[in-house]
């Protein structure tokens, strides 16, 4: 379900011609890591604030050691980014964009429970640490619509000093 929910996504995407239309705002959605809402400001020539609300560890990290426990299931993540972005191949309805911002997350963190197997005692745990990000964008002709693929990094500075956990999403915007 999810691989066809993907591919129709960007087959849509690629079956118009091409010209950008990206205009002061964006609103979308994404999915894989994080998966959710995804809200995108440009401004200036070649700048943005690019804002993520969603899931976090949905669909890779589940299963993860942390810390002196584990996790074992998806939390919530607010990502924020600043953006620097320029047309690909002097084409502006295909774009590459990087950069830099802020995570937090929250996930239940479970111990480790040697003392007592079959135990699964957890907390709520709260993270921040920081974010790195980039991809491509192609804008559709005379639509409105714009479709992303992006990867990148989140490293974690808070309990967890230094954990990486890797990012990558692909996803549809409404640019207005």
């Amino acid at each position: 379900m999810k691989k066809a929910i993907i591919t129709l996504i960007f087959v849509q995407c690629i079956a118009f011609a091409s010209q950008a239309q990206y205009n002061n705002w964006a609103i979308g959605f994404q999915l894989v890591e994080p998966s959710g809402l995804n809200v995108r400001k440009y401004y200036g020539d070649n700048k943005a604030l690019d804002v993520s609300f969603g899931t976090y560890g949905l669909f890779y990290g589940r299963d993860r050691k942390y810390r002196k426990g584990f996790y074992q299931n998806a939390g919530f993540s607010l990502r924020v980014n600043h953006l620097w972005h320029t047309a690909l191949f002097k084409k502006e309805q295909l774009r590459a964009y990087y950069g830099f911002g802020g995570q937090i997350n929250s996930r239940r963190y479970y111990f480790d429970s040697r003392n007592s197997p079959g135990t699964k005692e957890f907390t709520n745990s709260i993270s921040l640490g920081g974010s790195g990000l980039a991809g491509a964008e192609y804008f559709v002709s005379n639509s409105p619509l714009s479709c992303f693929l992006e990867t990148g990094l989140y490293v974690e500075l808070v309990p967890g000093i230094f954990f990486v956990h890797p990012q990558a999403s692909l996803g549809v915007r409404f640019n207005f």
